[in-house]
């Protein structure tokens, strides 16, 4: 037989407190951002459970059969059952003859809603309600902070350093403030080689990536990353913030030198003048920052063989040749300037190839006149 649902059915008891609830949920969404909906349904959820703790059987009804109403109206609450002539579920069934206590007209297979009062819930149900109620404002406010944190990725953020793990060399810096503060993890791989901090210092991290985690958003910096150059340059030159000057590219080895190609995007701007600043100081507050890691700032160009002599720098260079079919090029420079031009441990000419994407083939001059 089909099932029905009756014309009439009895109201369950409310409660004065929807405005006052409402009110709360508001003012808690102003201070953690939770927002007003997602908490009216953890509120729900809370009661029901709540209704399950309370049943002397500890039936675990289905969530459909469990109505909770929350608006700015009232709080009520009402248990869904089916009306039946033999009762076998006293949880999802009720007798005929006890439904039509609520409505004469109620027929079997009918469904008919039994208020609960849930005033009269006991000790277990209560404390059932106020564990879902702070689990659900604990995962919110994780929720809130992750997309708090997402959007900061790739940005640079200031923290305190936590603690120092003694076995990994790991960091762990508290970044953020009040409510929005989380701790983030710089792993030993992206520290810089030679830097050395104790629990309570300031630190600048970059921001790689950020994840979610079950005690609030994970987020991993770094201090090595060539974005983290990037970042301390736009702080420091305004011309870079207001897209006067663009940074095209940086190749770096983090703690000891670092190469950043820049060009002017108006006419008339000085592109690594703006850079270095007035008496070099905004380049040397960059450096302040890397503890004295090594800075060459050199204009980009279209043009290869200007962009691999100035990626060179500070070796002079006599020509450039790219080589045809192959992201390669032959660079000349006179026979005082080879060791400069290939840097310590070859390391001037790894970042400029780096830098450029070409691979540098260097020769001095005498040695390039024999080969002709």
């Amino acid at each position: 037989m089909a099932k029905r649902t009756a014309k009439k059915q009895p109201e369950a008891p409310k409660i004065d407190l929807g405005a006052e609830i409402f009110a709360s949920l508001r003012e808690l969404e102003k201070e953690k951002g939770i927002p007003v909906d997602y908490m009216v349904e953890r509120m729900k959820q809370g009661m029901a459970n709540a209704y399950r703790k309370d049943r002397e059987d500890r039936r675990d009804v289905p969530a459909d059969n469990v109505v909770v109403n929350l608006s700015e109206q009232g709080l009520s609450m009402h248990v869904v059952k089916t009306v039946v002539e033999e009762l076998e579920d006293v949880a999802l069934e009720i007798h005929i003859d006890t439904a039509r206590r609520y409505n004469p007209d109620i027929q079997v297979s009918d469904t008919v809603a039994i208020p609960v009062d849930f005033q009269k819930f006991g000790r277990i149900a209560a404390q059932t309600f106020k564990q879902v109620l702070i689990q659900g404002i604990r995962e919110a406010e994780r929720g809130v902070m992750y997309e708090s944190y997402s959007s900061k990725a790739q940005e640079l953020l200031t923290g305190t350093v936590l603690r120092i793990d003694p076995q990994s060399g790991d960091m762990f810096v508290r970044i953020g403030s009040g409510n929005e503060a989380s701790d983030a993890v710089l792993r030993s791989g992206e520290q810089i080689p030679g830097e050395s901090y104790k629990e309570g210092d300031h630190i600048r991290v970059y921001v790689l990536e950020v994840h979610k985690a079950n005690r609030g958003p994970l987020v991993h910096v770094s201090r090595t990353h060539p974005n983290l150059v990037r970042r301390l340059f736009e702080l420091e030159t305004p011309e870079i913030a207001e897209g006067q000057v663009e940074v095209r590219n940086i190749a770096r080895e983090a703690g000891s030198r670092s190469k950043m190609a820049v060009r002017a995007v108006l006419e008339g701007i000085d592109p690594v003048g703006a850079c270095v600043g007035p008496r070099g100081g905004r380049v040397g507050a960059v450096v302040e920052e890397l503890h004295g890691e090594k800075i060459d700032i050199v204009v980009w160009s279209e043009d290869p063989c200007q962009y691999v002599k100035a990626a060179l720098s500070p070796a002079d260079v006599i020509s450039v040749t790219l080589v045809p079919g192959q992201k390669a090029c032959r660079v000349i420079v006179p026979d005082d300037q080879l060791s400069l031009a290939i840097g310590k441990e070859g390391q001037n000419a790894r970042l400029a190839a780096r830098l450029t994407g070409y691979k540098i083939d260097i020769k001095p001059a005498s040695q390039a006149e024999i080969e002709e």
